[in-house]
């Protein structure tokens, strides 16, 4: 029975917080789903309707952000003011992403569109919400559409698989994934790229990674389960664009070596915010001293 009972505490203590985080992420869509009856709602979730609750949403998760991970917010004056792509570093759960959303919310009154995985839209009872905070599948006539109409549209090229196997050294795994990058082309947007710092100290996952890695690619589901939730520091930085360039034609488009040349540049740039703003091999004792380090902003 105490050995039970220690493996339980252990257990609780690897994964509370990570489960704390989902608990309120699903608390989320329920209060969403009572505002929307009470108020009874039938608007686009993306319209305007909903930006006094999007506003209570953002609240919470940029007190819990400041509390928890004394997050910050810097470079939002890179951030175009029409569309644009922006391009980040996909941690071990993606909590930063969401600080960053919330931030932008209550700073801009701005709405970004995010891409996620397929699986994603397969989970229970969160419908409502992706709608509301603009989550859309990764189809480039989606993207499209939406730089159309003037949204920021944000993508993690590694997505689920860099948030499974990337570990402290923060290596990017975008394969060959361009797609991003064309969509850019035809677009006519900059693509911005964007990381934070201790991503990987706050939340991590084991490192036997054989078996999770062929169940992964078999199945392109998570199964690995993420576990830590310190409260190290958050830091998000927002590098500048990297502008749209007129002389691409629509032929060269079509071209492989134009688009990797435009995505290596984008590679090389997230890459560049790495070096810059985080130690490597991350640590997760410096990430927690860094929370009373007062002259680095």
């Amino acid at each position: 029975l105490i050995i039970a009972s220690l493996t339980i505490s252990a257990i609780l203590v690897f994964f509370i917080v990570p489960l704390t985080i989902v608990f309120f992420i699903y608390l989320t869509n329920i209060l969403l789903l009572i505002y929307q009856r009470n108020n009874e709602l039938k608007a686009d979730p993306l319209s305007d309707v909903w930006n006094s609750v999007r506003k209570t949403i953002a609240s919470f998760w940029d007190i819990y952000a400041r509390i928890w991970h004394g997050y910050e917010l810097h470079g939002v004056k890179n951030l175009p003011e029409g569309p644009g792509i922006l391009v980040y570093y996909h941690g071990a759960i993606p909590i930063d992403y969401l600080y960053f959303l919330s931030r932008l919310f209550l700073w801009k009154k701005r709405l970004c569109l995010s891409v996620a995985d397929h699986f994603v839209f397969r989970l229970p009872g969160l419908r409502l919400l992706l709608a509301v905070t603009g989550v859309i599948p990764g189809s480039r006539e989606e993207c499209l559409v939406a730089l159309k109409n003037g949204y920021l549209v944000s993508i993690s090229p590694g997505g689920v698989r860099e948030a499974l196997f990337s570990d402290e050294s923060y290596q990017l795994m975008w394969g060959n994934r361009k797609g991003f990058a064309q969509v850019a082309l035809e677009a006519k947007v900059p693509i911005i790229p964007m990381y934070t710092q201790n991503v990987r100290e706050g939340y991590r996952m084991f490192k036997e990674r054989r078996f999770f890695r062929q169940l992964y690619e078999s199945t392109r589901l998570p199964f690995t389960p993420p576990y830590g939730g310190l409260p190290v520091k958050f830091r998000t930085y927002i590098g500048k664009p990297i502008p749209y360039d007129p002389n691409i034609t629509a032929e060269e488009l079509v071209e492989k070596v134009s688009k990797f040349l435009f995505s290596f540049q984008t590679k090389t740039a997230v890459q560049a915010l790495i070096s810059k703003h985080q130690t490597i091999p991350g640590s997760i004792w410096k990430a927690l001293l860094e929370r009373f380090d007062k002259r680095r902003k």
